[in-house]
């Protein structure tokens, strides 16, 4: 299925979708092989296509790696939060996406297929150049394979707090992901999602954003 969105839909309605995920609907392997070939067009560096997909459709390991998600989330959660000013969209909508990411972690195993982006190498205590460098030659084709999904009617969550305190070497293993060798860049749900009527979200104004020629 094809929504026939244009580019610019696309881009400005793909959202990071937690309770509008069908978990009861299958989601065949070739939809999800069809995404990662356009996802493999991103850019990457010095053509090294260091990438790596890791998709997870064993129920049992679904749910291990869901309880690791669940121990982290849950320090996370009692995290103090930022604080803004009266009419700042991010504070308005504070209380909606911790709701929707405490359902996410509530029900992360039910989703008929997870994904786990990982590159070659490890940057752990590399300087900033090198960081940027590294993993910008594999998130540019995450977010192209969310947008592939977007436009095929289903839809994910970016979300990596499998990883702190260990919990991504503890995947590494049950997945046999080399962990010394490889990095893992996030956990994604994937799913039809429950209706495709996603809209822009608010954002900050642009011009509190943006710089010319100076900060």
């Amino acid at each position: 299925m094809s929504l026939n969105l244009s580019a610019d839909q696309v881009l400005t309605t793909t959202r990071s979708v937690r309770k509008r995920l069908d978990f009861d609907r299958p989601v065949d392997r070739s939809i999800v092989e069809e995404c990662l070939e356009i996802a493999l067009q991103a850019p990457t560096g010095s053509n090294r296509q260091g990438w790596h997909w890791v998709i997870i459709e064993d129920q049992a390991k679904k749910t291990a790696i869901a309880e690791i998600y669940r121990e982290n989330f849950a320090a996370y959660r009692n995290m103090a939060r930022p604080e803004y000013a009266e009419g700042d969209t991010r504070g308005e909508r504070a209380a909606f996406v911790s709701e929707s990411a405490d359902y996410l972690a509530q029900n992360f195993e039910r989703a008929p297929l997870l994904l786990i982006p990982c590159i070659w190498g490890r940057v752990d205590g590399a300087d900033s150049a090198t960081s940027a460098g590294f993993w910008g030659s594999l998130l540019p084709a995450v977010w192209s394979f969310m947008l592939a999904l977007r436009e095929r009617g289903l839809g994910s969550a970016w979300t990596t707090l499998h990883m702190p305190n260990g919990g991504d070497a503890k995947v590494a293993e049950l997945l046999g992901i080399p962990h010394d060798k490889v990095s893992q860049a996030g956990l994604f749900p994937i799913a039809y999602t429950l209706g495709t009527d996603f809209k822009p979200a608010k954002r900050q104004p642009l011009a509190d954003v943006l710089h010319w020629d100076t900060w």
